[in-house]
């Protein structure tokens, strides 16, 4: 039986900002890796915006570790991958069906995804948007979007006490 797991890939991120956002993001949603390519994100010092310290228990991982030229390569043949970006043609994302397996790449905050790896993705999907979101946003935006739609949004109060933390005890009256 397939096991969900997803990844998140970042196509040479240049602000430590966004990438401890995504990092966040990545321990909201419970992605399981995050995945990125370039040289621009190693420069820098910390990412303060990963403020519930996701990176502490979620992989940070340059694809040049793992001797691969591009993060299509980085996953196993079972995964899906997907290519996040304002591409003509693209499914929208409402509309989207999320794979079990799932490689979502992301193309850097100054620039698009490379069209070789467009080529080799599964699928093309875009966020709605009058203008351009960051990187962080999109990953949000595309994470939530997968949890919406899973069985586990339903889960209801079961999924606010797993994520809340204690700063929170109001409680809807009926």
């Amino acid at each position: 039986m397939k096991k969900e797991f997803v990844s998140i890939g970042l196509t040479n991120p240049k602000d430590t900002s966004n990438v401890g956002s995504v990092m966040r993001a990545a321990g909201c949603y419970e992605a399981n890796q995050v995945l990125y390519s370039g040289t621009r994100y190693d420069r820098a010092i910390k990412m303060s915006t990963d403020t519930q310290k996701a990176s502490a228990s979620i992989p940070l991982i340059n694809i040049d570790t793992l001797g691969v030229e591009s993060l299509v390569d980085s996953v196993d043949s079972e995964t899906k991958i997907v290519c996040v970006d304002l591409i003509q043609g693209a499914t929208p994302l409402p509309a989207f069906n999320h794979p079990e397996k799932a490689l979502y790449i992301f193309g850097p905050e100054d620039g698009t995804i490379d069209q070789k790896v467009v080529d080799r993705a599964d699928f093309v999907v875009f966020v709605p948007t009058v203008g351009c979101m960051n990187l962080a946003a999109s990953v949000n935006v595309l994470l939530y979007d997968r949890l919406a739609k899973s069985a586990r949004a339903v889960a209801g109060d079961a999924l606010i006490r797993q994520s809340k933390d204690g700063n929170n005890n109001v409680k809807v009256r009926a």
